[in-house]
């Protein structure tokens, strides 16, 4: 009976171990999504704009169940990273934040003479990047930052967490069709440390997905812009021209000069609000349990 006690504490203690949890984490989280996605698929089956945006919301739908089964099943706690409050106002916010990050960094490639709005295609147009953006925008936000950066930060503090996550977020979108090692290290310079910081600053995951999912959908839905190499149709034509440190070549504007210039800014405002706020984790003692997420109230409420 000792022995059985004993090994069930020490399996216990092994699936709490940070990265075998960041497995079983992410393996859940996509599983879920691939097996919805395929047991939707027949709703795109008639290129409808409905059916493809009722689908994408049903596979977003296992997206979320699927995490908060992960963290109610594996971590036994709240999960306060989803919690409802302030949700609407913080994804709203995000979304202003994605979109005027966005916006800024076209509008200067514009002045610099480098993008050009040739055209306008039909509002149907969007519904392809709409839905990808926001597939995007809530399933790798649950992965990198409710699993990954989360479960890192627990044990080893928030810097180490926000370099790991940052340069791993860059090393993925090295897959992504005309990616080169530049694009790679932008995206771990303005996507990994903005979107890292906007879940430190509110220990939420609704700011970084209002931001994640307004960045792609503006930049391929409204601008014409490729999203991390992948071409898109928009609601404007345009052409994106000039030397690809600037442009960002094939791989589109999110491996510009510009926009990491202007997303590590904002990411590293949040940061600074976020240590002022004592948002900061330090990395657990040997000895001492694990840190719990937090969650900090909301500004004015």
């Amino acid at each position: 009976m000792n022995e059985q006690i004993e090994n069930s504490g020490t399996w216990r203690k092994f699936l709490q171990f940070p990265i075998v949890r960041i497995v079983i984490g992410a393996i859940s989280l996509i599983a879920a999504v691939g097996i919805a996605q395929m047991v939707v698929g027949f709703l795109t089956a008639a290129d409808s704009p409905l059916m493809a945006l009722l689908a994408t919301g049903l596979v977003i739908l296992v997206a979320f169940l699927a995490y908060v089964a992960f963290v109610r099943i594996m971590e036994k706690r709240a999960v306060t990273e989803l919690s409802f409050v302030g949700a609407l106002r913080e994804t709203a916010i995000g979304i202003g934040v994605g979109t005027l990050l966005f916006g800024t960094t076209i509008g200067i490639l514009w002045l610099l003479g480098y993008y050009d709005v040739v055209g306008v295609n039909k509002l149907a147009v969007v519904v392809p990047v709409l839905t990808t953006a926001v597939s995007a925008g809530v399933i790798e936000e649950l992965l990198f930052r409710g699993i990954f950066f989360r479960i890192v930060e627990e044990r080893w503090g928030t810097w180490l967490a926000l370099g790991i996550t940052s340069l791993f977020f860059g090393l993925i979108h090295l897959f992504n069709p005309n990616a080169t090692l530049v694009a790679g290290i932008a995206i771990a310079l303005e996507a990994g440390v903005l979107l890292g910081a906007a879940y430190i600053f509110t220990r939420r995951l609704w700011l970084a997905i209002g931001i994640h999912f307004a960045w792609n959908f503006v930049q391929g839905g409204i601008f014409g812009v490729a999203v991390s190499g992948n071409e898109a149709q928009g609601l404007l034509r345009s052409t994106l021209t000039g030397p690809d440190f600037l442009s960002g070549g094939q791989f589109g504007a999110e491996a510009s000069i510009v926009a990491v210039v202007v997303c590590l800014a904002a990411g590293l405002i949040l940061l600074k609000q976020a240590s002022n706020r004592g948002q900061f984790v330090k990395p657990a003692a040997k000895n001492r349990p694990q840190a719990q997420t937090m969650t900090p109230p909301l500004p004015n409420e």
